[in-house]
């Protein structure tokens, strides 16, 4: 029995030794370098609950729901404007978000990612975002979003990619 124990272990430290080994030769090979990481595997599920939270908040100008914000709170948007602080964010929030009679989300998917070698979880979310403003205008525009989570499971950052897309026939 400690022999089959043994022989199991050495077999699953070569085939990890292998692993790591072609990874490394694979990335070596990369015309770039990720300067944050590129060592991911599939991070928390509650988390992507929490971002889903918050999208469907959004949705419903409920924007006060859920308090998963760090107060160090920073968000990146495709404008190339920074909001930095939960309280900033909150208000400048609730401002556009006033302007708008009704949002309407779809999801086309997520993920949760962990940087291993960082210990840091990200969600990962694409999805279509369809607004009605108050002047009877509308929009529609596809979104890619990457949250960030602290150590404390709070939202500490948030970068926002978004391109129009042609209004609905």
């Amino acid at each position: 029995m400690k022999t089959s124990i043994f022989f199991i272990a050495a077999f699953c430290f070569i085939l990890s030794a292998n692993s790591s080994a072609q990874t490394s030769k694979m990335n070596a090979s990369l015309p770039y370098k990720a300067t944050y990481t590129s060592n991911f595997k599939i991070g928390n599920q509650k988390y992507a609950a929490m971002v889903l939270d918050m999208w469907k908040d959004w949705d419903d100008n409920n924007l006060e729901r859920h308090n998963y914000m760090s107060d160090t709170l920073t968000m990146y948007f495709p404008d190339g404007s920074v909001t930095k602080g939960m309280a900033e964010n909150l208000a400048a929030a609730k401002k556009y978000r006033g302007s708008m009679k009704s949002v309407k989300s779809i999801i086309y998917a997520w993920v949760p990612l962990l940087a291993v070698d960082k210990n840091e979880e990200a969600i990962c979310v694409w999805g279509e975002e369809e607004d009605a403003m108050n002047d009877g205008t509308t929009s529609k525009r596809s979104v890619h979003e990457v949250w960030f989570f602290n150590k404390d499971g709070k939202v500490s950052a948030m970068r926002q990619w978004s391109s129009k897309l042609p209004p609905t026939p």
